[in-house]
């Protein structure tokens, strides 16, 4: 609802030699297996839509690694709309490997400069390298200051990822006759790096790696038929090119392709795992199952437990003049599941607006925008209660325009606000958009308090909501299947799973009440 930006979306495909056939070879032949990337992209697209692109390698190719990024959408940035400019596009960086990138800006600029795949060139093979990045260093600013207290460093973006890139370049340069074991570079890195990061890696050798962090926070799933390998930050992009076998790969492991061979091996001793519980409830696409979670199984567990706090709260009389209203999209699933098991109708009292441009949308005001974006339909809500169904509510503006938009244009006779989430209390240093305390909601009723019915009551008229209720926080590990252990819900409980994590909160909640600007993770953690 509040438009949550994440980390963006990783994907990556390999054409093995000297391996039976496959038939998901395209037409093209293997040389081009680069021409599936687009469409992988386009479903991790839910994940990032700044920017897009894509780094391929061919060896016979005067460029032999050579990267194509853009502003905009995939449809934009790979000109899917125009087919001779797409086509001289896949011409130009055909190859039989490449890695893609769909882009939110959690830091940095919204310009081509920030854009990914990053491209280091250089005249040695295996120092000349591209990669693509999911997720945020919570100690980017410790490692951002080690890199420029070296006198001959010069960082020209405000963001993790150029760091990543130095640091990346300083492990391959420290190997100056031969090509280093790349288990090895990726495992020093881990022992400085703090966060979340999934990465994918092509040099101009031929070399691919496809990394996931030792917490596993991200998603990252792999899959390979017969000479074709393939990897995504979501199940449903390798699903939908027709791979069968797909798997997540374990938190701390790493997939590595050199000489044409393909390996998996461990580059950081195991730990506990912390994925990201908001995967399941907002981000990931419905359709994908990530770590043997389905995200539409989650999400249709969340409205039956909403279902049955709703008849134990016993605010809203269940009979024909109610309705349930799921704010689209990551809503709907559970909202479906909910009117199921209450006997209501689930009906689409709102319309998003698909086709508005971000860039237009960014320049209206926030009534605007909201208009822009949702259209509450009077024939379907006119005169009706509605339990109004949001998967999570982080700073509420949005949330206020709407429930006032749904009672003026949309004549709705009271609105009751359903959360499929408990409150969120504190900021998220691994990848998603809301970085300090005083910006979040619920803190400025909670107080450091347990969450009570007055205080919801507080908040509904705050949101000018007839109600407000969150779901439990014990409901959300048991609607995805996970033990709680095995979930970062920091946001939810303050308990970060990284030492810069739980600095950065100390520091952010000591910032609530300053005028202090800014993102917790760009300021000194000295402040």
């Amino acid at each position: 609802m509040d438009e949550l930006q994440h980390e963006c979306g990783i994907a990556a495909i390999y054409h093995l030699p000297e391996l039976p056939t496959s038939k998901l070879v395209p037409l093209a032949g293997p040389d081009q297996v680069s021409r599936l990337m687009p469409r992988m992209l386009l479903d991790l697209q839910n994940r990032g839509q700044l920017a897009a692109g894509m780094s391929t390698f061919h060896p016979r190719r005067q460029k032999i690694l050579d990267t194509h990024r853009q502003i905009g959408t995939v449809i934009e940035a790979f000109r899917l709309s125009h087919q001779d400019r797409y086509e001289a596009l896949m011409k130009e960086y055909a190859g039989m490997a490449a890695i893609g990138h769909t882009r939110y800006a959690t830091c940095g600029a919204n310009d081509k400069s920030y854009a990914q795949p990053f491209e280091r060139h250089h005249g040695c093979r295996w120092k000349w390298f591209s990669f693509a990045f999911n997720g945020q260093l919570a100690n980017y600013t410790q490692l951002r200051e080690e890199l420029l207290s070296q006198t001959d460093y010069h960082l020209t973006r405000d963001t993790d990822t150029e760091v990543i890139m130095h640091y990346l370049s300083h492990e391959l340069s420290n190997h100056v006759d031969k090509a280093p074991d790349l288990v090895e570079v990726f495992s020093k890195l881990c022992s400085k790096f703090d966060g979340a990061y999934n990465i994918v890696f092509l040099n101009a050798m031929g070399d691919m790696v496809v990394l996931r962090d030792p917490n596993g926070f991200r998603p990252l799933c792999v899959a390979q038929d017969g000479p074709m390998f393939a990897a995504a930050s979501e199940s449903v992009a390798l699903l939908n090119l027709g791979f069968k076998d797909v798997r997540s790969l374990p938190p701390g492991e790493m997939i590595v392709i050199q000489d044409g061979k393909m390996r998996q091996a461990r580059f950081a001793p195991k730990r506990q795992t912390t994925h990201c519980f908001f995967e399941w409830i907002y981000f990931a696409n419905v359709a994908s199952n990530l770590d043997d979670r389905s995200v539409y199984l989650a999400r249709a567990s969340l409205g039956q437990r909403l279902a049955a706090q709703e008849r134990l709260l016993n605010i809203v009389p269940l009979d024909k003049d109610t309705v349930i209203v799921p704010v689209p999209d990551t809503g709907k699933a559970a909202a479906d599941a909910m009117a199921h098991e209450l006997g209501l109708p689930s009906v689409e009292g709102l319309m998003r607006n698909r086709y508005v441009g971000r860039t237009f949308i960014e320049g209206q005001n926030r009534a605007e925008r909201v208009q822009l974006k949702y259209t509450p339909l009077k024939e379907v809500i006119a005169g009706k209660r509605v339990l109004l169904i949001e998967d999570t509510i982080v700073r509420s503006t949005t949330m206020k325009v709407l429930l006032a938009d749904m009672k003026t244009r949309g004549q709705a006779k009271e609105i009751h606000v359903r959360v499929a989430c408990p409150p969120i209390i504190a900021p998220c240093f691994y990848g998603i958009d809301m970085s300090t305390v005083k910006e979040l909601f619920a803190p400025r009723f909670l107080k450091g308090n347990p969450i009570s019915t007055q205080i919801q009551d507080d908040m509904a008229k705050e949101l000018g909501a007839d109600s407000l209720r969150y779901l439990p926080y014990e409901d959300i590990s048991r609607s995805i299947g996970l033990d709680e252990s095995q979930l970062c819900q920091a946001c939810i409980n303050g308990k970060y799973p990284t030492k810069t994590g739980e600095q950065l909160y100390q520091l952010s909640v000591n910032l609530k009440s300053t005028t202090a600007g800014g993102r917790t993770y760009e300021l000194p953690s000295k402040s």
